[in-house]
């Protein structure tokens, strides 16, 4: 089915590419921040099991996960804040325009002999010339499947410099999509410098933002310009687990 966007240009409702990595109970499930692997499990309580494989009437299982260390997660500024604010509810909108970029990250030696995969304004800066975009999803180099089923922990995965914070001012970003485990260095003291920037906190708050970590896009899905629906659990929590899915921009009936 066609939906014709203001701008005279249309997306197929049957093309959405999901960019989220499923959760599944088993080591093989990604993962970050040294949490282990998600459980999911039947419920066994007074001689009742929640397996039909074992004999129960039906499948009911518990699922025990971290939003932020077991997948695809969008968070809001709670995640940084002492007052509880909850990410459900910020999403407000079926679409929002969005932008696919490929970046390889700048390598940078560390005065203790790490070695930091940074995404910088100069990696990002040429591919955002002169455009706006809502929302902005940054794909990392190398891309391979693999990143569906790592550990991240204790790996120094790549993150953002703060220096990228006044390109998505000026490209008018309110959602930001990364294809790793967080914007900020894995091991920063707790700076988390990009999180703070982005969302203003503590003095310039933007309650309107969020940021969406350890998303997949596949190798077959172009830069460019896309809609987003951005699908979130309905978790009253700083980050929920969720759904990103791109549908390509469609301008004229030929295309």
């Amino acid at each position: 089915m066609q939906l014709f966007l203001g701008d005279g240009s249309y997306i197929l409702t049957n093309e959405g590419i999901d960019c989220s990595i499923p959760l599944e109970g088993s080591e093989q499930n990604v993962r970050a921040w040294y949490v282990s692997p998600p459980v999911i499990e039947p419920v066994r309580e007074n001689g009742w099991v929640g397996s039909v494989a074992e004999g129960g009437s039906v499948n009911f299982r518990n699922i025990q996960f971290n939003p932020h260390g077991h997948g695809t997660h969008t968070e809001c500024l709670g995640h940084i804040t002492s007052e509880v604010h909850s990410v459900n509810g910020i999403i407000d909108k079926l679409l929002y325009p969005a932008l696919v970029i490929t970046v390889a990250p700048e390598i940078r030696l560390q005065a203790d002999g790490s070695v930091d995969r940074v995404i910088t304004a100069a990696s990002i800066s040429s591919q955002l010339e002169g455009l706006k975009s809502e929302a902005l999803l940054i794909r990392t180099l190398p891309n391979e499947e693999g990143k569906m089923h790592l550990n991240y922990s204790d790996t120094n995965p790549a993150y953002c410099d703060v220096n990228i914070l006044p390109l998505l001012n000026e490209l008018g970003v309110i959602h930001l999509l990364v294809d790793t485990p967080s914007v900020d260095r894995e091991k920063d003291d707790g700076e988390l410098a990009f999180h703070h920037g982005f969302w203003g906190v503590p003095n310039e708050q933007r309650f309107d933002r969020t940021i969406t970590e350890m998303i997949f896009i596949p190798d077959d899905v172009l830069d460019g310009e896309y809609m987003l629906n951005l699908q979130t659990a309905p978790f009253v929590n700083d980050a929920t687990p969720s759904r990103p899915v791109l549908f390509p921009l469609h301008r004229n009936a030929e295309d």
